[in-house]
Parts: structure tokens; sequence; C-alpha cells
């Protein structure tokens, strides 16, 4: 992925570096996430998850060269997806694209969500409307996962804004809200529908992407599509040693998200990417 020396985004909020202390224990979408995610990155989540009145200190240690350098990457990636959607909305949508600020942390750091960390992974907060990332987590999906590459991290992070682009829509908090009223296998089959419909925007980003500022190179939709394989929860699940268990899916199994990802980049669409109407996922 071609990405050095292009413009970078002003909406970071880089808290790297930064010690911080949040009051008040973990619920809502914090605590999903932070259960969901945890879970399958087989990371020990319960010095998070102590009662109200806990609080987090964020210690992420010195800055690297390394952590910079990914700073720069995130910012970019960021201004291409802001960019890519404001034309989108203009398009396909005919209003104007209000874009997510992205908080970089390094450690931990707290969102109106619950607590970030390194176990709760990349989570889009729709409270504040802000994408909270570790880019740590890069590191991660390489060595852990085997989702290495530049274009799978770019990935990761059009697949935040996806959840935002969502909410402007209007698409998250509906779908949010039936969750609420339904029991645990429907609210699952209804998370699948919304983490596969971002997989499609990401697909619609990498598309434009490709088209407006010539920045895929060869290998590198095949790093997006690996990525989308290697976070399935099938896969998952079978690498934390464990049977895969459908009904307990939250956000696809490996071809889901691959092809969900393939359908965005080919057809370019919103219309497309509508996994809530498809009778197939």
């Amino acid at each position: 992925m071609k990405w050095q020396g292009r413009r970078g985004s002003r909406n970071i909020e880089d808290r790297r570096g930064m010690t911080a202390r949040g009051a008040g224990g973990i619920g809502g979408v914090g605590l999903i996430a932070i259960l969901v995610i945890g879970y399958f990155l087989g990371v020990d989540v319960t010095p998070l998850l102590q009662g109200g009145g806990a609080t987090i200190r964020t210690d992420g240690g010195e800055i690297t060269q390394a952590d910079r350098q990914a700073g720069e990457f995130v910012s970019v990636t960021l201004a291409d997806t802001e960019e890519i959607w404001a034309e989108i909305f203009n398009a396909q949508v005919g209003e104007p694209y209000d874009p997510a600020v992205l908080v970089l942390f390094k450690g931990g750091t707290q969102s109106p969500c619950g607590g970030a960390s390194g176990a709760t992974g990349p989570f889009y907060c729709p409270l504040d409307r802000k994408v909270y990332l570790d880019t740590d987590f890069f590191t991660m999906m390489a060595r852990r996962m085997g989702a290495g590459g530049d274009f799978a991290a770019a990935y990761v992070v059009a697949h935040e804004v996806a959840h935002h682009v969502q909410h402007e829509l209007g698409i998250l908090s509906e779908a949010s809200a039936i969750r609420q009223r339904v029991d645990e296998v429907e609210s699952n089959a209804i998370s699948v529908r919304i983490e596969l419909q971002a997989d499609c925007y990401s697909g619609i980003w990498a598309r434009y992407a490709e088209a407006r500022f010539g920045s895929l190179e060869p290998g590198d939709i095949a790093e997006a599509m690996n990525a989308a394989k290697q976070i399935g929860d099938d896969t998952l699940q079978r690498n934390a040693g464990q049977r895969p268990m459908p009904h307990t899916f939250t956000h696809g199994t490996s071809e889901q998200r691959q092809r969900w990802f393939a359908m965005g980049y080919q057809e370019a669409s919103l219309t497309a990417c509508d996994t809530f109407g498809a009778d197939r996922i």
C-alpha cells in the first residue's frame, strides 16, 4: 500500500504516552466489546471487569519510532476514508459525511463505552462517535493471527470507520435497538449482519482508494481477504481449540467476511451491502 508522504487526518486524538484515569465500571457496549473481542483473541480481560469505582490507568510506556510510524499510517488511512466517504455520501446518499475521530492509545484508555485496552481490540463507540485503536493490535494480527501487511491494517481501520458510517446512516442505532429486544441467539445473528455490512463497506472503501489515490499495490486485496479470513468466528474458535458454534457467532464466518468484503469491492455500492435484506449472508 502506497501511503508515505500523503496527507494525514486532523481527526486524530493521540493519547499515547499519557497516564489517564477513568472512574466507574464497564458496562453496555464496552462490556460486550471486552468480552467478545477478549474471548476471541484469547486475552485475559478480568482486570477490566471490576465493579463500580474501578480505575483504569494508562501507561503505555515510551513512544517508539515504530509507534510514530504506525500513527502516521493510521492518520493517512483515516484521511483516505474521510475523502472517500464524503464522495460516496455526496453521490449515493445525498447528504454530507461527518467524519469520525480516531483515538490512538497505548496500553489503555477510557471511552464512554467503557475501558479500552489491548484486551478490547479496536472498536467504535457510537456514544462519542470515536474509533479507539492501539496500534499494537497490528502486531498481534501479524504474529498471533497470521494477518500481517499494511493493507490488512488499513482494512481494520476501514472496518471500524465503517461502523461510524453505519451510525451516520442510522443503521447502527436501529440494529442495536432491535438487539436489546430479542434473545441472545437472535441478537448475535443481528450482530453478524452489522459486522458483515462493515466488511462490505470496507470493500467499497478499498475500491475507491484504488481509483482515487492509486494507493493499492499487487497483493493488497489478498492481504485484506486474508485478514477477513483470520478473524472469522469459525476460524477464531478453531484456533482457540474449540468446535465452531454458529449460534455464538457475532462477526461472521471467514467465508462470509471474505465474501462481503469482495462484494463491496466489486460493486462499490451501498445498496449492494444490504446484509439486513439479504436472504443469504
